[in-house]
């Protein structure tokens, strides 16, 4: 397995693991952090293994994370709604 593949799923089983306990700010600066990180791994991936495995992960990581992407989808709706 690749470094690239192999960070990806640390990633995902960090954000998971850390998802399980609860948190006063509802793991918002977590979310940050792991999007932070997420971001650079997933251009690793698809540096090394092409754009459909990064959309695989891509979509992974959405659904792990998804109420930071529902928010962004809301901000979006509300900018062009008007």
């Amino acid at each position: 397995m690749s470094w690239s593949v192999t960070l990806a799923l640390l990633w995902m089983l960090a954000a998971n693991l850390r998802a399980m306990f609860p948190s006063k700010d509802n793991l918002w600066k977590f979310a940050y952090g792991m999007i932070a990180l997420g971001v650079p791994i997933l251009v690793f991936v698809w540096y090394e293994h092409g754009v459909w495995l990064a959309l695989v992960f891509f979509l992974a990581a959405m659904w792990i994370m998804r109420w930071p992407v529902i928010y962004l989808w809301k901000w979006i709706k509300g900018r062009f709604a008007r």
